[in-house]
C-alpha cells in the first residue's frame, strides 16, 4: 500500500474498500432504465433478461441481499418515475409525446439515476448512490443528494442548475424550474470541529412551484399550494397558500449609455 499522509488516515482512508467503475454503474442505470421503460431502452431479450442481467452488476457491487432487496423495491421505483414523466407532460405544454419526455427531457435522467440511489442508500449501500447521482448531475446539470427524500409527480422544467441538499424533503406535485436551490444556510459542528450531520435543508409540501433562480436555504418549510415567484432569497418559513414573488423592476428617469449602473 502506498505511504497516506497522518491527515487520510485521521480520515479513514486507509480502510477505504475498492470502488466499483462509473461505467459499471452507468451498467446498472441502463438496466433499470430497460425495467422501467422497456418499450424504448429493453432489448430483445425481454424484462426477465434485463432483471437477470441487473441482479448480476448488483451482486458484485452490493451483495446478494441488497441486489435481491433493490430488485424488489422496483415496482414502487417504476411507479414513482411514471408519476414524474406525468407530471412533466402536465407542467409543459411543449410536450408532444410521452416518448418525447422519456427520451429527451433531463427530468426523467436525472430521476431514474436518483431513485435508484435513493433506493440503495435506504438499503445501506455507501458511496454507490452517490456516484450514481454524480454521473447525472456531470450529464444535465441538476445536482440531487441520494438521501433527499422526494415524493410523486416531482416536476423539474429545463433543470440546469438545480441543486437539493442531502437532508431536503419534498412532497407531491412540486415543480422546480432551473437555478432552484435547496441548500442549507449555515453548519452546526461538535466539539472536534466537524459538521454535525443535522436537518438544514428546507421543506417543501405539497402542490407548490418554485420558480427560476430562486434559494431557499436552512431548515425552513414551505407551506403547501404556495408559489415562489423567481431570483428570491428565502431564508424563512412560508406559510400555505402563499405567492411570494420578488419587488418589481425599477423605472430609473434619464438612465442613459450605462450610468448609474
Amino acid at each position: 500500500m502506498d505511504a497516506i499522509s497522518p491527515e487520510e488516515e485521521k480520515m479513514g482512508l486507509r480502510t477505504c474498500e475498492p470502488l466499483p467503475s462509473p461505467k459499471a454503474l452507468e451498467d446498472i442505470i441502463e438496466l433499470v432504465k430497460a425495467v422501467i421503460f422497456p418499450r424504448y431502452f429493453g432489448g430483445a431479450a425481454g424484462i426477465a433478461k434485463d432483471l437477470s442481467n441487473l441482479y448480476g452488476l448488483l451482486l458484485p457491487q452490493t451483495g446478494a441481499a441488497v441486489a435481491e432487496a433493490f430488485i424488489r423495491k422496483l415496482p414502487e421505483i417504476k411507479r414513482l418515475l411514471l408519476t414524474d414523466v406525468e407530471a412533466v407532460i402536465h407542467n409543459d405544454p411543449a410536450v408532444k409525446s410521452f416518448s418525447e419526455v422519456v427520451f429527451c427531457y433531463p427530468a426523467i435522467q436525472v430521476m431514474v439515476h436518483y431513485r435508484t440511489a435513493h433506493a440503495l442508500l435506504e438499503l445501506g449501500t455507501p458511496v454507490i448512490p452517490r456516484i450514481i447521482t454524480e454521473l447525472a448531475h456531470s450529464a444535465t446539470g441538476i445536482d440531487i443528494h441520494p438521501a433527499a427524500k422526494i415524493g410523486a409527480w416531482f416536476g423539474i422544467d429545463h433543470g440546469t442548475g438545480i441543486v437539493i441538499g442531502e437532508t431536503s424533503v419534498i412532497g407531491d406535485h412540486v415543480m422546480l424550474y432551473q437555478g432552484v436551490t435547496l441548500g442549507a444556510k449555515n453548519f452546526k459542528y461538535d466539539a472536534d470541529g466537524n459538521p454535525l450531520q443535522i436537518p438544514r435543508h428546507p421543506i417543501i409540501e405539497d402542490n407548490v412551484t418554485v420558480y427560476s433562480n430562486t434559494s431557499i436555504l436552512g431548515r425552513v418549510t414551505i407551506g403547501h399550494d404556495s408559489v415562489i415567484g423567481g431570483n428570491i432569497w428565502l431564508t424563512h418559513d412560508v406559510p400555505p397558500h402563499t405567492r411570494l414573488l420578488q419587488s418589481k423592476a425599477i423605472i430609473v428617469p434619464e438612465f442613459t449609455d450605462g450610468e448609474g449602473i
